[in-house]
């Protein structure tokens, strides 16, 4: 493979409530990122629905790739590959990519890239940070996913810890819930949580046994619903933005120091922070603070290259390409898709 000249690829991602298409040079260089989001249409039913999910794809994808390769100002035949998430996500909504990714890696005769959804998170740092190299730990945070990860290579994954039962983004999503503050709950308790008080309500930090870097967030919720249940029931006033800043103040500072502590004992010289929840302010605020005390650099993407995107996933088929690394037409959806799993 001659690695002198550019290599473009397509990317196509739909794992959840997201229809997305980039083109993504030599692995960091972005030409293009569309996305369209579902939150308003998933809203009224306070999360996603994946028969509407795959409907709305089904409806958008071949528009939003047309979008992308226009903005890029290239042809289909300048691709070198077309990239696409195979897992982990909606099993209907994957396959709406899927099947538009082989359609286009077909009538191109140009190679098919399956790309793990939570390893294109990763990868979005890669676009962000220019000169970001493996080795390094990384928290990935989201909806469905709460992981550090050490970096060893561009696909080399080694899971230090995980959640044992709910994710970071799903518990803030049923606090959110529970609040009435709508869908998606992160970046709404992140908003609210600014007009409240973190220390006001002493929510517990789970930090499991010494050593570990997994995370159990199951507790903690089921304290804050405890909480709102008993406040309720002697029908005192609930200062909702109180138990905002709580909540999101316990979740921060346990995903914080886990992250930071792994980095350090691995020898890290960067905590990297990615998915979803990477978006948060306070979390990015404390891993600051945290980072500068040991000195470790802490690295996080921009807000939206955090949401669910394919640049990101154009950047990690990169990786994989200039590898030698394809898939075939048999490629197909792993709703269940653990890192590091080959796709």
């Amino acid at each position: 493979m001659n690695l002198n000249k550019d290599i473009t690829i397509l990317a196509i991602e739909t794992s959840c409530d997201e229809t997305s298409a980039a083109v993504v040079r030599n692995g960091r260089h972005v030409l293009s990122n569309v996305i369209s989001t579902q939150i308003d249409i998933h809203k009224k039913f306070g999360g996603v629905v994946p028969e509407v999910a795959s409907r709305k794809h089904l409806e958008n994808v071949n528009i939003i790739v047309q979008e992308a390769m226009q903005q890029a100002g290239i042809k289909l035949e300048e691709i070198d590959a077309v990239a696409v998430t195979s897992g982990p996500g909606l099993v209907g909504a994957l396959l709406i990519g899927l099947t538009t990714a082989k359609a286009l890696a077909y009538s191109i005769n140009k190679p098919l890239i399956g790309v793990n959804h939570i390893e294109g998170h990763i990868a979005a740092n890669y676009i962000q940070h220019k000169e970001l190299q493996p080795p390094f730990v990384c928290l990935v945070a989201s909806g469905g996913h709460s992981h550090i990860v050490k970096v060893a290579d561009y696909d080399s994954f080694d899971i230090l810890g995980k959640t044992r039962d709910d994710a970071a983004g799903e518990a803030f999503d049923k606090i959110a819930r529970a609040l009435g503050l709508g869908y998606p709950g992160g970046p709404l308790i992140d908003k609210l949580s600014a007009e409240g008080n973190p220390a006001a309500i002493g929510f517990p930090r789970v930090f499991l046994e010494e050593g570990s870097y997994d995370f159990s967030f199951s507790g903690l919720k089921s304290a804050a619903l405890n909480y709102l249940n008993s406040m309720k029931m002697k029908e005192e006033k609930i200062n909702v933005a109180d138990v905002a800043a709580s909540f999101q103040a316990a979740v921060v500072e346990v995903l914080a120091e886990k992250l930071v502590r792994a980095a350090a004992e691995h020898n890290s010289k960067y905590a990297v922070l990615a998915g979803g929840v990477a978006a948060n302010s306070k979390l990015r605020e404390e891993l600051q603070r945290l980072g500068n005390q040991r000195g470790i650099e802490v690295l996080y993407p921009s807000p939206i290259l955090c949401t669910d995107n394919a640049a990101m996933i154009g950047s990690a088929a990169y990786y994989r390409f200039i590898k030698g690394t394809s898939s075939d037409m048999t490629l197909n959806a792993r709703p269940n898709l653990t890192i590091g799993e080959s796709v």
